[in-house]
């Protein structure tokens, strides 16, 4: 039985209901049918339905496949490629937290100081 994903976000289900919007008016620009794009896709029509919905449970592969055969692909790339937060957060130079020292495991185990911080 496959296993259920996370429910997503509600910000991210909005998105995911615009892409597929998106593509449905895209498949109907171009004057194709839903089964003309599904064969091209290698998917059934109730998974290109899925895909027009924005249901979040569709593949990512399933939505590139979709892309490629309405000549759409491209736009993958650009998903990412402009991160302004993360140049921003590169470009200020944030050191990484540093982790702290290994604690001596018979200290831990028995509550007390280490051996040399008792003799001094």
């Amino acid at each position: 039985m496959p296993r259920k994903s996370a429910s997503p976000h509600p910000a991210v289900r909005r998105l995911l209901k615009e892409l597929g919007e998106n593509i449905r008016l895209a498949r109907l620009r171009r004057g194709f049918s839903m089964e003309l794009v599904a064969e091209r896709a290698g998917m059934s029509r109730p998974t290109l339905r899925a895909v027009e919905s924005g249901e979040p449970g569709v593949t990512l592969g399933s939505y590139a496949n979709v892309l490629h055969s309405l000549g759409l692909h491209e736009d993958l790339a650009l998903v990412g490629r402009d991160d302004v937060l993360g140049r921003k957060l590169q470009d200020a130079g944030l050191p990484t937290r540093r982790r702290a020292p290994k604690r001596d495991a018979t200290s831990t185990a028995s509550g007390q100081a280490p051996k040399k911080a008792r003799d001094e």
